[in-house]
């Protein structure tokens, strides 16, 4: 039984939205944040990453910056750039990229959830980066960005969510990667005690993207509960902010690799090294024109080196196929190759590996190997899934970088205030 409720959400004032949005917080580093806020006078990440508004170099977790981004969401507030909702709200929340479409229901859901499991990860959370969202929240007294969550597909679900897209949707707008934003506000109080109880049906949901947004959420309750001798259970810093799409629709990227040394090895050397567990295949494009390799299925890899791509195959025996982590790409790659041969044991932490979401193409690979910033780049096929929700479901988690979703939510569309009901 998953309980999601309705809220009073704080949302963009007509005509700001298309300038306002703006991509997740950990899409951006501060340097590219800056950049895409210059373009942007009124850009959301002025408070989801206001070092942009500091001087550059500040810690991230120095108090002063959450104190600029409640100084900031208090200005958006005060001069009316953002508005509240007078009563409680459900909203339809739809993502366009090219042909793709996905429409998920934006909610708050109950943090409670999480702490017992029916809110199911598929990850590690890093203690610095829960440190730094709750601390976030906290100052701010506000979730301003949405966990990515998926539930498994319902026709019941997905019936109600359609009849409710119809007419002129409250914002629609072009955001970053061309990315088609459309948002449906429902206020119909039938329709929305509905939804509620349907979603009392859902056995379970999966984290998407957002661990540590919602591992937050739950030190941030935790907190406040402690400090709260009134407490109920429904206070809202007791739901956390998410938008949650069926399966069937969302879209999962190859998520790629780059390593900056070679481990020592000469190029032959380290192609006669990884040829031990993969078979190694000079990618030879029909018309003899240089195009970078894209896995066409599982198991197979993407290997470019010295200005040449290579077909990785992952050899029989070199992985466990019965096992739902051990089958995964990322765990050959980083079992049979990225530790033993160039000796990445913790790609957590080791500064010699660098993650490259899909969206960028398979060029930026070629772009960082080819001006020496990186000697060796690997393509990878993308992750399910049905492979996420299994790995969920045994109570297992994916190795990091796992899984890159697109299209992004936009943080700014919809925020929630811990201090109204």
């Amino acid at each position: 039984m998953i309980t999601i409720k309705p809220f009073r959400g704080l949302r963009p004032a007509d005509g700001y939205a298309e300038d306002m949005v703006a991509p997740p917080y950990d899409v951006l580093d501060s340097d590219e944040a800056r950049d895409f806020a210059s373009h942007r006078r009124y850009s959301f990440l002025h408070v989801i990453k206001p070092e942009i508004d500091l001087p550059a170099g500040i810690d991230l977790h120095d108090p002063r910056v959450y104190a600029k981004g409640m100084e900031n969401l208090k200005t958006y507030i005060d001069r009316s750039l953002l508005v509240q909702e007078e009563s409680p709200c459900l909203y339809i929340y739809e993502l366009r990229m090219g042909n793709h479409r996905q429409a998920g229901l934006l909610a708050v859901a109950a943090v409670e959830d999480y702490v017992t499991g029916r809110i199911k990860k598929h990850e590690y959370t890093r203690l610095e980066k829960e440190e730094d969202r709750a601390s976030h929240i906290d100052c701010l007294n506000a979730q301003t960005g949405p966990a990515f969550m998926l539930y498994r597909a319902r026709d019941d679900i997905a019936d109600m969510i359609q009849l409710r897209m119809t007419g002129k949707p409250d914002y629609q707008f072009v955001g970053d990667h061309d990315v088609e934003h459309t948002l449906y506000i429902v206020r119909d109080p039938e329709w929305i005690e509905n939804m509620v109880a349907v979603f009392r049906t859902v056995e379970a949901l999966y984290i998407a993207d957002g661990h540590h947004r919602t591992a937050a959420a739950a030190r941030v309750r935790e907190k406040r509960m402690k400090n709260n001798p009134a407490h109920t259970g429904m206070e809202p810093y007791n739901f956390f902010l998410t938008v949650i799409f069926p399966h069937d629709q969302l879209h999962i990227l190859d998520y790629n690799r780059v390593v900056k040394d070679l481990n020592n090895y000469s190029p032959n050397a380290f192609i006669e090294a990884v040829g031990e567990s993969f078979i190694v295949e000079p990618h030879v494009p029909r018309g003899g024109e240089k195009t970078p390799f894209r896995p066409g299925r599982m198991h197979e890899f993407g290997m470019y080196l010295m200005g040449k791509w290579y077909r990785l195959a992952a050899r029989p025996g070199t992985f466990a196929d019965n096992d739902p982590v051990g089958v995964l790409d990322v765990t050959i790659l980083q079992e049979n190759l990225l530790a033993p041969v160039l000796d990445i044991q913790n790609p957590r932490t080791n500064n010699r590996i660098h993650f490259v979401g899909g969206i960028r193409g398979l060029g930026e690979l070629e772009r960082l190997v080819d001006h020496g910033r990186y000697a060796v780049a690997f393509s990878m096929y993308p992750t399910s899934v049905d492979q996420l929700m299994a790995i969920a479901d045994a109570n297992r988690v994916m190795p990091p970088k796992s899984t890159w979703f697109e299209p992004k939510l936009g943080s700014g569309l919809i925020t929630h205030l811990l201090d109204v009901d």
